[in-house]
C-alpha cells in the first residue's frame, strides 16, 4: 500500500512541474522571415527542480494535420539553456526566446514545438514534457 501512495505521490509532484507557452497565443499571424518570440513559462513547484534546457522547432503543415512535437520537432530554431525569472510580480518565472521564422516557410499552419527537461527531486529524476502551439503563417 505504501508503494502505491509513494508512487501517485511522485506522479502528482510530477504533473505539478509542469511548463507551458505563454507566447505566441494559439492561432497567432506571423510572416515568413519574421522574428517571434515564444516564451515558455514555469510556475512555482514545491519539489526541488533544476532546470536543463528547452528546445524550440517549427514544423509547417498547411493543408494536413501537424505531426506532434514527440515524434518531430520540425526545422529547430532554438536549442540551449533554460532559466526562467520573475518579471512581474503576479506572474510566474517564464523566459522569453526570440527566434526566426525562416524566410522560405510556407503560408497556413504551423506548429511551434517546446521540448523542456528539468531534473526533478532530491535524486535529479530527469523530466521531459513536449509542449505545442499552432501559429498561422501568412
Amino acid at each position: 500500500m505504501k508503494s502505491i501512495f509513494s508512487l501517485a505521490l511522485f506522479a502528482a509532484a510530477a504533473f505539478a512541474q509542469n511548463a507551458f507557452i505563454g507566447l505566441p497565443t494559439q492561432g497567432q499571424s506571423v510572416s515568413p522571415g519574421s522574428s517571434l518570440i515564444v516564451q515558455v513559462t514555469r510556475p512555482n513547484t514545491l519539489s526541488g527542480s533544476e532546470e536543463v534546457a528547452v528546445v524550440i522547432g517549427l514544423q509547417s503543415c498547411p493543408g494536413r494535420p501537424c505531426t506532434s512535437p514527440a515524434d518531430y520537432m520540425g526545422q529547430i530554431l532554438y536549442n540551449g539553456p533554460f532559466s526562467p525569472q520573475y518579471h512581474e510580480p503576479q506572474n510566474p518565472p517564464y523566459e522569453n526566446f526570440t527566434v526566426q521564422i525562416p524566410s522560405t516557410i510556407q503560408n497556413g499552419t504551423a506548429l511551434i514545438g517546446v521540448a523542456h527537461v528539468t531534473l526533478l527531486g532530491a535524486g535529479s529524476y530527469p523530466w521531459l514534457e513536449v509542449l505545442n502551439q499552432t501559429i498561422t503563417i501568412v
